[in-house]
């Protein structure tokens, strides 16, 4: 009897349910206490008498420097596991958080919610969780691995923005954002976990692949690497406008008080199965086709939402498509980056990947702010995602997802 039990529910327990379970709720705090941010706009700008433009330039930053530290995070996981990066990013954020919640003054703001955070979400997200997901999936099984990663990483979006709008509301922004806090210290251990291994994960000539920089170099030499990494700002640019000035832009369209922060958890939540969906698709279909026709149906759903008249019911459907194409993006290049160059150094290439990302963050969040203050209006900044969804669209087609052997980048001259 014990013995029949222990066989059935023995593969819910495996390596790889455990990583994936870990990953989701790494990336549901991280991921959901900063796309929070939007809702603090308001609150800073009226109660604490700052400008917009500076806020949104804090919550910019984050995503700047989030870019430039993802490489490092990702090397230093690749390297040394992911528990100790985990644990240093999970308490840098939660540091950066509370320093937020009393800055009295911009610069402190800039600090707490710009420098720390970027340097923590680096260390907690994609670029540290999705590499060890895809080390202990199988090839045929990764990008249905990091999809449901992503997919429960969309859970934190859900709970977070109704939990931060409540506690906002009734015991102001400082508690709401000592609350993030503690939630990010929580998370600090679950790195541990993450550096678990399956015997059917990596392939064992993965761990002779060549250093790091000679595969880097190869990866700047490859046309779609670029390619994919040039499209990849268009995602960031997107997806940090719409989290962050969404809420003001329904305010100022005198949408109901609400409905902001509604289409925000609306979003994560259709993310959940958009996610799920792009990685079950990318194990069958090509994923850099997946992903031009992804940031098509985005730029055709942005454009027919600021130019239609605004209702309850148009934005709860633009929040559901644009959850269901919300972060399909990231397990499709991720994979698609381990299919042509490996897994062996996954952390690093998508990093370098993921900065091309999260300069668009930066750019779509802090020229909406700036965009606002000059004009009044958030007119530019809508086009402007639209154009860049197009142009994504057509740089994704003509991608050449052959895998590279890197194992041959010893015997080529150097420049070949």
């Amino acid at each position: 009897m014990s013995t029949a039990n222990s066989k059935r529910f023995a593969p819910v327990f495996n390596p790889t349910t455990l990583v994936i379970v870990a990953g989701a709720l790494i990336l549901s705090a991280a991921m959901g206490i900063r796309q929070t941010f939007g809702l603090f706009i308001g609150p800073f700008s009226f109660d604490r008498g700052l400008p917009v433009t500076l806020i949104a330039f804090a919550i910019a930053l984050h995503n700047l420097v989030w870019g430039f530290a993802q490489p490092f995070a990702g090397a230093a996981a690749d390297r040394y596991g992911s528990a100790p990066v985990v644990a240093f990013g999970a308490t840098t954020f939660a540091a950066g958080l509370g320093l937020a919640a009393v800055a009295p003054n911009g610069a402190l703001l800039i600090v707490g919610m710009g420098l720390l955070v970027g340097i923590g979400v680096s260390c907690t997200t994609f670029g540290v969780v999705l590499p060890a997901v895809g080390r202990i999936a199988t090839p045929e099984k990764r990008s249905m691995a990091m999809g449901l990663v992503s997919a429960g990483g969309s859970a934190g979006q859900v709970l977070m923005i109704p939990l931060v709008q409540g506690i906002r509301l009734s015991s102001g922004v400082a508690a709401s954002l000592f609350v993030l806090a503690f939630l990010m210290l929580l998370i600090a251990p679950l790195g541990i976990v993450l550096d678990r291994r399956a015997s059917v994960g990596t392939p064992s000539h993965e761990s002779a692949a060549a250093p790091l920089r000679e595969v880097l170099a190869l990866a700047i030499r490859h046309r779609g690497y670029r390619l994919l990494t040039l499209g990849f700002f268009t995602c960031g640019f997107q997806l940090a406008f719409i989290a962050t000035h969404l809420p003001e832009y329904l305010s100022l369209c005198h949408m109901p008080v609400g409905l902001g922060a509604t289409a925000l958890a609306l979003i994560g939540l259709f993310n959940m199965a958009g996610s799920w969906a792009c990685g079950w698709l990318g194990g069958r279909f090509r994923q850099h086709h997946l992903l031009g026709w992804l940031y098509l149906i985005r730029s055709v759903t942005i454009g027919a939402f600021f130019l239609l008249p605004k209702s309850t019911a148009s934005v709860v459907i633009f929040a559901a498509v644009m959850g269901l194409t919300w972060l399909g993006t990231v397990p499709l290049t991720s994979g698609l980056v381990a299919k042509v160059f490996g897994t062996r150094h996954l952390g690093s290439l998508f990093g370098v990947c993921f900065l091309s990302h999260q300069i668009g963050s930066f750019l779509g969040a802090w020229l909406g702010g700036l965009a606002f203050d000059l004009t009044g209006s958030y007119a530019l900044l809508w086009e402007a995602t639209v154009v860049t969804g197009l142009i994504a669209a057509m740089l994704h087609f003509p991608i050449d997802d052959t895998a590279v052997n890197t194992l041959a980048l010893r015997a080529e001259p150097a420049g070949a």
